[in-house]
């Protein structure tokens, strides 16, 4: 036995593997650099450059809080993504505990922890195959049976008890490598669900990320609003001050009351909007909605965040879809080895070594022993074809995972240009909102002395406040705008997780009910 189990380990070890290897697809690889700006862009960049200027000098020289900069002075730079991480993007702490209990409690991300684990398990069962079965039996019975009468020798009955114990071997010896591939597909399973883990990860944040800008858009809409609102109705308490000296007339005064009434209505819409945002958040948390804590304001955000120079087009490799992509490819890869081996002969070993006597007292002597060892072959002779069939479809699958994956890869790529395209306008936009504000800020302040001294009429003053208001939400919606396409852009590149294994980020551990 101890021969035949080296002879079959051998073989086993020196088989070949049947089907094909796996071997990675050629690059469906975006152009050697990013798309760049049209030409039309670059020949507004002077005006955007000098817009910028022109706010930053103002702010400093006259010191007018007023005056709206589009973000901060000076702004550190790296020279590229490949060292970024969330946590050194979102540099709000709120945002980060945030982000940390999402990773904890939410549902979705322990569904996933969860499933990993199935597949790291199912994983283990795969390469059990591999091994020899070992298993213990024990028996125990009365037994009798009819002796047939025979010549001179008279038949009869007997009976007698029997005690066994005995050590069953039972293994297929893979010398076609076909319980190799099955390993295979099952460990690409495996690292492709901990991709599919990566990629749910990566979303919440972003997810996450993007509903607290939100929130806190919403946040400073409300303000501008409850601003506008009280600014608004001290102007009507003027306009019927100056309706009862005989200064302008009633229907100055209903101009002035229907204008009160929009900035009132928003106020209600953006309190609802953020009961809404906030309930949105807590879920994403894993909790019940509830209220949600606030952080920086969105400007100061802005003043800390750090947005890439220059992204390498590889970042895209790190992308957890990508690579959940690659690994479904090399597990349909693997079963096509696994149908070719299903019509190849099934080599098999079977043994058994034990005691056996007719009382417990004789169970283990030397005179009780009992084996077997049997080598065995199973060919698969007519089954309809269904075996060959079988490969076809295991092919057309690995097709179909090869499909998918370059369409993963395109869509990637896609992703990440519409990201970058957005990073590249979005401070352009926000420095020509900027200086809208500004420029309207300083046209309210002219238009109310003007009618203060009678030169203007309510009509002058009410545009200018209107103006004003819907480019303060301009504004805001800029802001969380640039905050969010740099959100997009991290997330598209893979959210910063480090493309070595060795190098992986940790996730929080998880416990699961009942642990």
């Amino acid at each position: 036995m101890r021969r035949l189990l080296l002879i079959g380990t051998a073989a086993t070890v020196a088989a070949c593997a049947v089907g094909p290897s796996y071997k990675r697809p050629p690059e469906v690889a975006p152009a050697p650099a990013w798309r760049e700006p049209g030409g039309a862009y670059d020949s507004t960049r002077s005006f955007f450059d000098s817009v910028r200027v022109v706010a930053d000098s103002t702010a400093k020289a006259t010191g007018d809080s007023s005056v709206t900069r589009p973000y901060a002075e000076k702004i550190t730079l790296p020279d590229s993504a490949q060292t970024m991480a969330w946590f050194d993007l979102l540099r709000d702490t709120t945002l980060q505990r945030l982000i940390t209990i999402a990773l904890n409690e939410n549902k979705d991300v322990q569904i996933a922890v969860a499933s990993v684990a199935e597949f790291r398990a199912q994983y283990g069962v795969a390469k059990g195959d591999f091994y020899p079965q070992l298993t213990a039996n024990g028996t125990v019975g009365t037994n009798k049976v009819l002796v047939p009468t025979v010549g001179a020798v008279a038949g009869g009955s007997a009976a007698f008890d029997v005690w066994r114990a005995t050590a069953d071997l039972s293994w297929e010896l893979d010398f076609w490598g076909r319980i190799r591939r099955s390993s295979q597909a099952s460990k690409a399973d495996f690292l492709s669900q901990e991709e599919a883990q990566r990629a749910i990860v990566l979303t919440l944040v972003s997810d996450v990320a993007t509903a607290y800008l939100e929130l806190r858009e919403l946040d400073e809409n409300l303000a501008i609003s409850r601003r506008t609102l009280d600014t608004r109705r001290e102007s009507l308490k003027l306009a019927q001050h100056r309706y009862k000296q005989g200064l302008i007339s009633e229907l100055d005064v209903a101009q002035f009351e229907s204008d009160v009434a929009q900035p009132a209505e928003q106020v209600a819409a953006f309190t609802r909007a953020v009961a809404l945002k906030e309930n949105q958040l807590s879920v994403l948390l894993g909790r019940n909605p509830a209220a949600v804590p606030r952080g920086r304001p969105l400007t100061e955000t802005l003043a800390l965040i750090e947005i890439p120079t220059s992204v390498p087009s590889d970042l895209l490799e790190r992308r957890p879809d990508v690579r959940q992509a690659e690994q479904a490819l090399a597990a349909s890869t693997a079963r096509i080895g696994i149908t070719i081996g299903d019509r190849l002969p099934k080599f098999l070993i079977t043994g058994s070594y034990g005691t056996q006597s007719p009382n417990i007292d004789n169970l283990f002597t030397s005179n009780s022993e009992i084996y077997s060892i049997l080598g065995g072959v199973s060919i698969p002779l007519f089954t309809g074809g269904r075996l060959s069939k079988d490969v076809d479809i295991a092919r057309a699958r690995a097709d179909q995972a090869r499909f998918a994956y370059e369409r993963t890869v395109i869509n990637a790529v896609q992703e990440a240009e519409n990201a970058l395209a957005a990073v590249r306008t979005a401070r352009d936009q926000l420095v020509a909102t900027a200086q809208q504000v500004n420029a309207l800020r300083r046209a309210v302040r002219l238009v109310n002395l003007r009618y203060d001294n009678g030169i203007s009429n309510y009509l002058e003053v009410l545009d200018a406040q209107r103006g004003l208001f819907s480019a303060e939400l301009n504004l805001t919606q800029a802001q969380r705008f640039e905050l969010v396409s740099t959100v997009q852009l991290y997330k598209a590149l893979g959210g910063g997780w480090p493309v070595s294994p060795a190098d992986s980020v940790s996730l929080p551990e998880t416990k699961l009910p009942g642990q």
